[in-house]
């Protein structure tokens, strides 16, 4: 039997809820959750796209995604438009509201990095997003 400090999924969810905790701390006066911020983070790239390409931008299925822009619509920070291309679809747009985050938000949002990765050097703090990335991303991208 492994001690609990050995166990990857144990320490992976404490290390999750920390991040979280930290992450909704800085989000919360601003009415956005951390994954309306990825989303949001994909906009500010590269505004009007479809859902289903947030969707497999954030590896999320569809009907997480829809609830996620559903919430960031009735706060006013993105709308749907009928797309020119194709008029059956509709394409996710930020608000003035949206747009305006930008900067406050990824401000937070690099505070909140500082904050988790205060306890690394940086080169041990890349380390740690390179593992993750590995993890997690790599691994769902297959």
């Amino acid at each position: 039997m492994q001690n609990f400090h050995e166990c990857v999924h144990f320490l992976l969810g404490k290390s999750l809820q920390r991040v979280n905790q930290v992450s909704k701390s800085k989000l919360q006066p601003f009415g956005i959750t951390p994954v309306q911020y990825a989303l949001l983070r994909q906009l500010w790239k590269q505004d009007g796209q479809l859902g289903h390409e947030l969707a497999d931008r954030l590896l999320l299925d569809r009907a997480t995604i829809t609830g996620v822009i559903d919430r960031l619509e009735q706060n006013g920070c993105i709308e749907r438009r009928i797309d020119t291309v194709d008029r059956r679809n509709r394409v996710v747009c930020l608000t003035e509201k949206g747009q305006s985050l930008e900067i406050p938000l990824t401000e937070q949002m690099n505070l909140m990095n500082q904050v988790v990765l205060s306890e690394f050097s940086d080169e041990e703090a890349q380390q740690l997003k390179d593992m993750l990335y590995r993890l997690g991303i790599k691994q769902m991208a297959r």
